[in-house]
């Protein structure tokens, strides 16, 4: 994948990154105990001054937030290669419910290439107070490319309000795999956020799930997200539950029935109340099964630099 490919597809409707093989060399890329070595890992400083927070929050305003392209992953099943659009014969079942907004749960904002793309993001604890997980593509391009700039997490977004305001990332993480390979099984991403204007800490406002790692496969699940790409619109919460199943290609990842569209990425996974992964990806020729990385040792070392930033 070169980057002037994934940037003239930024262009579109969704972020389409090839990486999804079904390989069995990336079938374990992140199946194994934690405590992986910190050499996973990838970060990049953004707003850690208080004019360049200040300019963070200034540039999102709700007519850019508005404008703001949904940064979803759709991969032709057939060869793991980008697939520009969904399969046109392939049915849409709903899955997916309305959420009361939920001060853990919010979306993402972020600049890459000079275009403005939507996420969706979950606060969650740390020893710090200032996380949020997301996918790791919507803090990088992946496969070479850059970080993302202007991050911004909006709590409990509703219909433009943002009743806990817009907090700043001071930092951005992701996987090697993701940020030097765009390899979906580590597709997650965490930012640290700066405090509010009152000193006080992200988790201290909105409250947090815990994050768990090496859980067993085939748990239930409820995922949450803002999808914005049609026939949603991006201004309320949304979530869909089910049981998680193995992916049909050999990746580690696992896919939960879902028809939550573009702007979905990153929301939350929650298991017996923790977070154990993130929207990440659909199949062209599946629109009914949204994927998420299997969290492993590799997004434990991720997780462990953001929560001891």
């Amino acid at each position: 994948m070169r980057r002037p490919i994934i940037r003239s597809l930024l262009a579109g409707a969704a972020l389409v990154v090839p990486g999804v093989a079904a390989a069995p060399a990336m079938a374990d890329s992140d199946a194994g105990t934690t405590g992986a070595a910190a050499s996973a890992v990838v970060h990049q400083e953004l707003a850690t001054t208080t004019a360049e927070q200040r300019s963070t929050t200034t540039y999102w305003t709700a007519e850019r937030m508005e404008a703001a392209i949904p940064a979803d992953v759709l991969v032709d099943a057939d060869s793991g290669e980008a697939a520009a659009e969904p399969a046109v014969e392939a049915d849409i079942a709903p899955a997916a419910v309305p959420e009361n907004p939920r001060p853990e749960f919010g979306k993402v904002f972020f600049t890459l290439g000079g275009t403005d793309y939507v996420c969706s993001g979950t606060a969650t604890s740390s020893s710090n107070g200032d996380v949020v997980t997301t996918a790791g593509h919507c803090v990088h391009e992946g496969a070479g490319g850059g970080f993302a700039s202007q991050f911004t997490f909006v709590p409990a977004y509703e219909n433009g309000s943002a009743p806990h305001g817009q907090w700043s990332a001071s930092d951005l993480y992701t996987s090697t795999g993701w940020a030097n390979s765009g390899d979906f099984t580590v597709d997650v991403g965490f930012a640290v956020m700066n405090e509010n204007g009152s000193g006080q800490s992200l988790t201290d406002v909105v409250g947090s799930y815990p994050i768990a790692f090496d859980l067993g496969r085939g748990l239930s699940y409820t995922s949450y997200g803002y999808p914005a790409a049609s026939p949603f619109d991006g201004q309320s919460l949304f979530s869909c539950s089910g049981t998680a199943r193995n992916d049909p290609g050999g990746s580690s990842t696992q896919g939960l029935t879902c028809d939550m569209t573009g702007g979905s990425s990153g929301g939350g996974w929650i298991t017996g109340g923790q977070l154990n992964s993130v929207n990440s990806y659909k199949y062209n020729n599946d629109p009914n099964t949204m994927y998420g990385p299997y969290f492993g040792g590799t997004a434990q070392s991720v997780y462990n630099a953001a929560a001891g930033a």
